[in-house]
């Protein structure tokens, strides 16, 4: 990779890339919600290693834009200019960082994410209008930066590769539709509901919806087609709503109130058990377990399958699956938590990672740490959850912190004033 610079404008520190999220209330990511779980330390004996260094590229920014990698194209959101009231999507070349298109976003909004899909893209912000904050998808052709089509909502793949939009929502009713990314025309959509929306992703896209009435219906939808495939009433003693979390092919219905799950089979709503755990702030996919977080400061594996507890502990605050392992940070908070890997089934500690500043640069993907390397530049690692063990990749000599973890590659702040590198990560 030759040196090169890229005037960007402002590069946004809150922006979405991946770090390592806290699990949601209600599963089905998307990926999209973003934490950062600082860390610190590793060994002496892994920080005296000396990976061979890669030249960045450099990249003359302030604050206020979004990035991403996307194949070998380095796209930047850059925000709304004060006085034309648009924004701008650059595409460079990698490596070398050419110019190869810029784009207005026309709308007067706050844009604050980018999904690349069938040779689209699709930026996602906030629009002002006259009941409030709407949110906006506007779609681009990747090639040229063409503008194709605009609607309200934010967005999400589906598992036929058409585009889930979800508009409304909070204190107003949320309108559910799915669209062509080619072109934006509606496949299917529903009335408007009040409902609070559940989806479950594959990986590979949404395939079911949920929605949860405030009268306690609880109904599934075939996310690809918008049809019902079943439907109950879930209303629990006292009347409050439950809360739903979805976890494979099951439907955790939670009774926050008394603590009691009941678990029932995703597509048909056939129940399968029922626990009383007690107070319950979230239930999360752990793999072989499913991960329950109480309101005792405790981390429960159940058994997907018959609702058992398997194990139980108070030392980790949340878990995430990796191969039959978890990935599991001590209970506390703040710069110095630590990682360890945990058996599923067990809850026994097989490994320490350390202190890590921590990313995943894809959802399943690499996990990629970082920490001041103590003659300056920050360290990069790789941790490797099914070895239990940390790898050095590299060292940046001129970053500062500030990183930001974009697919393949890190964004970090760099010595000279203003500006920022882009390294790419070692395969």
């Amino acid at each position: 990779m030759s040196d090169s610079v890229i005037d960007l404008g402002e590069l946004r520190h809150d922006s979405d890339p991946d770090p390592m999220p806290r699990p949601p209330r209600g599963h089905g990511r998307p990926l999209r919600c973003a934490l950062v779980l600082l860390l610190a330390l590793v060994t002496l004996a892994a920080a005296a290693v000396s990976p061979p260094r890669r030249t960045p590229v450099t990249l003359q920014a302030q604050r206020g834009s979004d990035i991403m990698v996307d194949g070998d194209l380095l796209l930047v959101m850059e925000p709304v200019n004060t006085s034309t009231r648009q924004g701008r999507l650059s595409a460079y070349r990698l490596p070398g960082g050419e110019l190869v298109w810029q784009a207005p976003l026309s709308a007067e909004a706050r844009y604050w994410g980018m999904k690349p899909l069938g040779g689209m893209l699709l930026a996602t912000g906030f629009e002002i209008g006259p009941e409030g904050r709407d949110i906006l998808t506007v779609a681009l052709d990747r090639a040229t930066g063409a503008y194709r089509w605009q609607q309200p909502g934010s967005v999400s793949r589906l598992a036929d590769g058409n585009l889930l939009l979800r508009s409304g929502g909070e204190t107003l009713p949320s309108n559910l539709r799915a669209v062509d990314p080619c072109c934006g025309t509606v496949r299917w959509q529903l009335p408007p509901t009040t409902a609070e929306v559940s989806v479950r992703d594959t990986g590979h896209g949404v395939d079911r919806l949920v929605l949860n009435q405030e009268n306690g219906m609880v109904e599934v939808r075939d996310a690809t087609t918008g049809a019902a495939l079943a439907h109950a009433d879930m209303r629990p003693p006292g009347g409050a709503r439950l809360g739903i979390d979805l976890i494979d092919d099951l439907l955790l219905a939670i009774d926050r109130g008394s603590g009691t799950i009941n678990a029932y089979g995703l597509d048909r709503l056939d129940r399968r058990w029922t626990r009383a755990s007690g107070p319950i702030e979230f239930a999360l996919d752990c793999g072989p377990i499913v991960c329950l977080r109480t309101g005792g400061n405790e981390l429960q594996a159940l058994d997907p399958a018959t609702g058992d507890v398997r194990w139980r502990s108070d030392r980790w605050l949340w878990g995430w699956p990796y191969g039959g392992r978890l990935m599991a940070n001590i209970s506390g908070f703040g710069p110095m938590e630590q990682y360890v890997v945990i058996d599923a089934l067990t809850g026994r500690q097989l490994a320490d990672l350390g202190k890590w500043e921590l990313y995943q640069l894809d959802v399943g993907g690499r996990l990629v740490g970082i920490r001041r390397h103590p003659d300056g530049g920050m360290l990069v690692s790789e941790l490797d959850i099914a070895a239990g063990k940390v790898r050095i990749v590299d060292v940046l000599p001129d970053a500062t912190g500030e990183c930001q973890a974009i697919t393949g590659y890190l964004v970090c702040s760099a010595a000279a004033a203003g500006s920022y590198q882009l390294w790419k990560l070692a395969d």
